[in-house]
């Protein structure tokens, strides 16, 4: 089948055979047993130039797998910057969440990719969100975050993009808690100086 050929064709990275291949009439947002069309599994392996073929030729980039996954809040979440900016300049629902109730933002917070997120804010994803949890991309980065260099720098953009400082996990805790409980000073101390209690 040449869907089957063009999800192979897109997770090897081959931007030639993707073009061909949609040329010979393959469906676009085919989608493989998992429910990825050839841009999520794409996004998976990080083909830059089979992810571009594809958004160009007008692939959906909010399309979810059976495990709520698009190829813009997989790019997000896993820090693949080209992917993710080549979706927020083709259609990316910023609003659209995965599985845990998660904007990109949030994981994108918690496993430290500092540039994923600056690209994220500045394309006006709410800051705020609350996951199913009660986390936002704040409480993540700090609670799941290492207290490291990164997650320092993505408490301050969280911070320098009015992130609520205040606003407290399901059980209460503050982001300011979470922080002194782990020791984290510089990042105390950020959430201080923003007014954070």
């Amino acid at each position: 089948m040449l869907e089957n050929q063009l999800i192979s064709a897109a997770e090897t990275g081959d931007p030639d055979k993707v073009k061909a291949l949609l040329k010979e009439g393959a469906s676009i947002e085919a989608r493989d047993a998992s429910g990825a069309t050839a841009l999520l599994a794409a996004t998976h392996e990080n083909r830059v130039d089979a992810a571009r073929a594809l958004i160009e030729a007008g692939a959906d980039v909010n399309a979810k797998d059976k495990i709520q996954d698009s190829p813009y809040l997989y790019a997000g979440a896993r820090g693949h910057l080209d992917i993710l900016k080549l979706t927020l300049a083709n259609g990316a629902d910023l609003k659209s969440t995965n599985r845990y109730g998660e904007t990109a933002l949030i994981p994108a917070a918690e496993r430290g990719h500092v540039e994923t997120v600056k690209t994220l804010i500045e394309a006006g994803i709410d800051v705020d969100h609350v996951n199913r949890l009660g986390w936002t991309a704040l409480l993540e980065a700090i609670i799941l975050g290492s207290g490291g260099e990164k997650h320092i720098e993505i408490v301050r953009l969280l911070i320098k993009a009015g992130a609520d400082v205040n606003l407290a996990d399901g059980e209460g805790v503050s982001p300011l808690t979470h922080a002194r409980q782990r020791g984290y000073g510089k990042i105390e101390r950020l959430l201080a100086d923003a007014g954070a209690r």
